[in-house]
């Protein structure tokens, strides 16, 4: 074990006393020494994979020690799956500058985006101690993920080709091979995702519910005991990897549920077999456990105030983050702005498939959205809402990322009244009524709709600042707060005119990633729900896109996908970004916005920024949590 930990320290760049130093001996978890000396555990060496993931602590991130419980809050029994999502223990991830790397997997090859070969750590285990090895992949392709009886719809669909299922090989008990005859540009990301794509499954665990490892009269049992109709039910319920709701599930990442829901407080153990270690010979997490204490979302931020929880951004928003200073002055703990990762907080999304004819002509008409966009008077929001902490924008790319433009950001921002009004008379909107609201071509005054999930005050104090400035321009704005239920409906029927929602997901892409959210794939683009479910649905629902520009979006995002090379990836997404930047087909409103995350001041290795999102980041989950550490005081 110490000739393999030695060569990764010295492929780390460690200077050999250093090695020597770090190598004198293993460092037990002290959590569990007395497991390990009553017999009920091995040794942290034979614990650990022969080649385990060396994470180098250097520069901002400092080596820890053991011990100590995390408190977080959350506001329903659901949110447990947050620390999957923190833990971010996957096959393979994304570092801090979005590169993707083995973590899981020892290694891996790619040739031509369309063969990929895996090749798992000798010796990884699963948190129960049984091997971690092919066996466990085989059982998800073959058991599960074409098992028509399990997976009615077959395997995933980024498993999925042009109609094509991969051809997958288990080369020996550690390699195995994904294989596609055209390129599958989505594999890797759906493997490093918040909410991965998995291809494996414990099978020594999953078998005793599966009807071709277990006796049917066992089986019936379990459907009684569990309420299920179906052996099927069983095994589902079993396997949960990522609600995290099944404690006898063998698991992978740092820490392991052991409370059975419901339950107002959750307890997640290390997991005592984990594969990743510091160069000092310390098995990774340091924090020894987790404690998730749920409670109304409502509270979450009065009780991080009150210093009810050691790492907290879930449930907080930026309007919390002068009590959370003031509360800080007094407590234990410090606040720090990390940045959102989304092309545009709020943006609006004029809907191209609306039914009513005659807005529908208006809002595919390009001068009129620009008209809309210079009608905002984004600077004013940037004032009153966010205190000018933010930055006003379109719904694009964000200049941190490798893809940023300029003008991707700025083009028709502007608060421009004047070519506004002209924009609009020229689209012949040149007819007011006695309000000084402008008549559409039927003599409708012109009144846009906006709906919205009404979950949010931020968003009505927004859109009233928008209403101020369109009025203006003589458009009446009317807010239309409905549930998230109803808001998605009518945007799908196309009874909506408008919608408000946040902008792009993953506002930091590289050339490598999906660029579908810019494209018409899915009905959840509110901007065309048709559209996107023509596409999503392989033309079975929906409308074929009508608008040459959407058509070509289309095109552009298959290019990607079938694109052999870099460079043609890099093509297609420059296309793309440049057609949304000069069809403003969303309408970006602010971006860059804060997100206050409460750090308690013993713990250690969280940073001073960073971006909080799901994707592509996991919130936390690139800055790797099991090195965060607690200082004596609290150990």
């Amino acid at each position: 074990m110490k000739r393999f930990l030695t060569s990764l320290l010295l492929l780390a760049g460690l200077v050999p006393g250093m090695v020597a130093a770090a190598l004198d001996q293993w460092h037990e978890t002290p959590s569990l020494a007395a497991q390990v000396q009553a017999g009920e555990l091995p040794p942290v060496e034979e614990r650990m994979p022969q080649v385990p993931r060396l994470v180098n602590l250097s520069g901002d991130k400092t080596l820890g020690r053991h011990g100590g419980q995390l408190r977080l809050l959350m506001g329903k029994q659901k949110d447990i799956r947050q620390i999957v999502i923190y833990g971010y223990a996957r096959l393979v991830g994304y570092s801090p500058d979005l590169r993707l790397e083995a973590d899981i997997l020892e290694r891996y090859e790619v040739f031509e985006n369309r063969v990929f070969t895996l090749h798992l750590r000798k010796g990884h285990k699963w948190s129960d101690g049984h091997p971690f090895t092919a066996e466990d992949f085989r059982y998800y392709w073959e058991d599960v993920a074409t098992n028509p009886q399990l997976s009615k719809g077959g395997p995933d669909k980024l498993l999925i080709v042009d109609g094509e299922l991969p051809q997958v090989e288990f080369l020996d008990r550690y390699t195995l091979r994904y294989s596609w005859s055209q390129p599958n540009p989505y594999f890797l990301p759906a493997l490093a995702g918040a909410r991965p794509l998995y291809i494996y499954k414990p099978a020594h665990y999953l078998r005793q519910f599966h009807a071709a490892y277990q006796s049917e009269a066992k089986l019936k049992q379990m459907m009684e005991d569990l309420g299920k109709r179906n052996w099927m039910g069983v095994h589902v319920s079993r396997d949960r990897p990522y609600k995290a709701t099944n404690p006898d599930l063998p698991s992978l990442q740092p820490w392991v549920n052991s409370t059975y829901p419901p339950s107002d407080r959750f307890i997640f153990k290390r997991n005592p077999y984990y594969h990743r270690v510091d160069q000092t010979g310390r098995q990774l997490p340091y924090i020894d456990s987790i404690a998730v204490n749920i409670v109304s979302s409502k509270l979450v931020p009065a009780k991080a105030g009150a210093d009810e929880s050691d790492l907290q951004a879930r449930y907080l928003r930026m309007d919390n983050y002068t009590f959370l200073k003031t509360a800080s002055k007094r407590s234990d703990f410090d606040v720090r702005l990390w940045q959102t990762a989304k092309g545009a907080h709020m943006a609006l999304y004029p809907n191209l498939n609306t039914n009513d004819p005659v807005y529908r002509d208006l809002l595919r008409e390009l001068r009129f959205r620009r008209a809309l966009s210079l009608a905002i008077h984004r600077y004013e929001i940037n004032q009153v809402v966010y205190f000018r902490l933010v930055e006003e924008s379109n719904n694009t790319v964000l200049r941190e990322g490798p893809l940023y433009k300029p003008e991707y950001q700025s083009d028709w921002i502007e608060f421009d009244l004047k070519t506004a009004n002209r924009l609009l008379d020229e689209l012949g909107l040149d007819r007011r009524d006695d309000r000084g609201i402008r008549l559409m071509p039927d003599g409708r005054p012109l009144e846009i709709m906006v709906q919205t999930a009404g979950e949010s005050t931020e968003q009505t104090d927004v859109l009233e600042l928008i209403h101020d400035s369109w009025l203006k321009a003589g458009i009446k704005l009317y807010s239309v707060p409905s549930t998230r239920e109803v808001f998605r409906n009518r945007i799908f029927s196309g009874d909506a005119i408008m919608s408000i929602w946040s902008g792009l997901a993953n506002a930091i892409p590289t050339a490598d990633s999906s660029p579908g959210d810019l494209a018409p794939t899915s009905k959840y683009q509110y901007q065309w729900p048709k559209w996107g479910s023509y596409y999503e649905s392989s033309g079975k629902s929906g409308e074929a896109p009508d608008l040459p520009a959407a058509q070509k979006l289309v095109e552009l995002n298959d290019q990607w996908a079938h694109a052999l090379s870099y460079e043609q990836r890099l093509d297609a997404w420059n296309q793309i970004l440049e057609i949304n930047r000069e069809q403003m087909f969303t309408i970006g409103i602010v971006n860059h916005v804060p997100h206050p995350v409460v750090v308690n001041n013993h713990l250690h290795n969280v940073p001073d920024k960073g971006f909080y999102d799901i994707s592509p980041g996991a919130y936390f989950g690139i800055y790797k949590p099991d090195t965060f550490w607690f200082d004596e005081a609290r150990r």
